[in-house]
């Protein structure tokens, strides 16, 4: 009986090491970056995505939606006023 609880101490301490070794691995593998740097890329990556939200902005205001409570019934798009 008493080897049986040494065992399941053993397995314990072997699961909470795994468990230790796994979790040092992936903290290792985030980068972490410096405040500066991390404003860097995140300015890239605006630049980037930019471009293509200008493209995406013109067809949609090509296509005129009502606000809301309103109908195009009595003012088509074209009448309307802002």
């Amino acid at each position: 009986m008493r080897m049986r609880w040494k065992l399941v101490g053993l397995a314990g301490l072997a699961g909470v090491a795994a468990t230790g070794v796994v979790l040092a691995r992936k903290r290792r593998a985030q980068h972490q970056y410096q405040p500066d740097e991390l404003r860097e890329r995140l300015h890239r990556r605006l630049a980037e995505v930019a471009p293509e939200q200008a493209t995406s902005e013109e067809r949609s205001s090509n296509s005129v939606a009502p606000a809301r409570g309103e109908s195009f019934g009595a003012n088509p798009p074209a009448e309307r006023k802002a």
